[in-house]
């Protein structure tokens, strides 16, 4: 909880310099002062948002990452500043910090959606064996066993309806809010939501290959994938 208000309080800061920073760009674009005050307008704007990048531009040297994002960003907006280009500089800078955001914002989500699929993933497996039932973890199911899925229970792996008929609760998985009708021959997808009567499922896919293991795979996978320029930047530098 500590940690979620620590990112949360880290947002406002960035959005807050963001603000400011930018109130500051266009207060120079849209007047015309003094070439020392223009220069302290656009010099303050850079500080306030690119102060961060620099750090992290230093702490990549002293990493032995000569040619991060971070020091790339610093040297090219650095040298719009050199050589007059207050604006620009700033310009710069600033599209990249509102990338960066955006991207921060994405990561989040992405990891809200995993917090809600970990509240879909089954914990548990009826599994059948000559006549009993007998309740395992998901993963120790193979393909061609037969789980039994009772009233209210979440269906933990894919497979295909033998036996009893019933309503499913798909909302989780297809955002569906109209239950879906299970009989003898349905295919059915873990992470449904079994409403009224019991069935009899052959599993047709291993846990780790289930629709609820995959989309919780895909989803953890966006959040760390780079952009191809992100990815062409981190190869160059090394």
């Amino acid at each position: 909880m500590d940690h979620q208000h620590e990112e949360e309080g880290i947002d406002r800061a960035q959005i807050i310099r963001l603000i400011v920073g930018s109130i500051l760009f266009l207060t120079g674009l849209a007047f015309q002062f003094q070439d020392w005050l223009e220069l302290t307008i656009f010099l303050s704007s850079y500080t306030i948002l690119g102060a961060g990048v620099i750090l992290q531009a230093v702490k990549g040297i002293a990493d032995g990452q000569i040619f991060g994002e971070h020091f790339l960003m610093s040297i090219a907006t650095i040298g719009a500043f050199l050589i007059g280009e207050y604006p620009e500089g700033v310009a710069v800078m600033l599209f990249y910090l509102v990338g960066e955001l955006f991207q921060e914002m994405a990561v989040k989500r992405s990891r809200r959606s995993i917090s809600a699929l970990m509240d879909i993933r089954p914990d548990y497996a009826n599994l059948m064996i000559d006549g009993e039932v007998r309740k395992v973890a998901p993963a120790e199911v193979r393909i061609g066993d037969r789980i039994l899925v009772k009233p209210g229970e979440r269906v933990p792996l894919d497979g295909k309806v033998i036996e009893g008929t019933s309503m499913a609760d798909t909302a989780a998985l297809t955002g569906e809010s109209v239950p879906r009708v299970l009989e003898p021959g349905s295919d059915i997808l873990s992470g449904f939501i079994n409403m009224n009567g019991a069935l009899t499922v052959t599993v047709e896919k291993d846990f780790e290959n289930s629709t609820v293991s995959r989309i919780l795979e895909l989803v953890e996978n966006a959040g760390s994938r780079k952009a191809p320029t992100e990815q062409f930047i981190t190869k160059f530098a090394r």
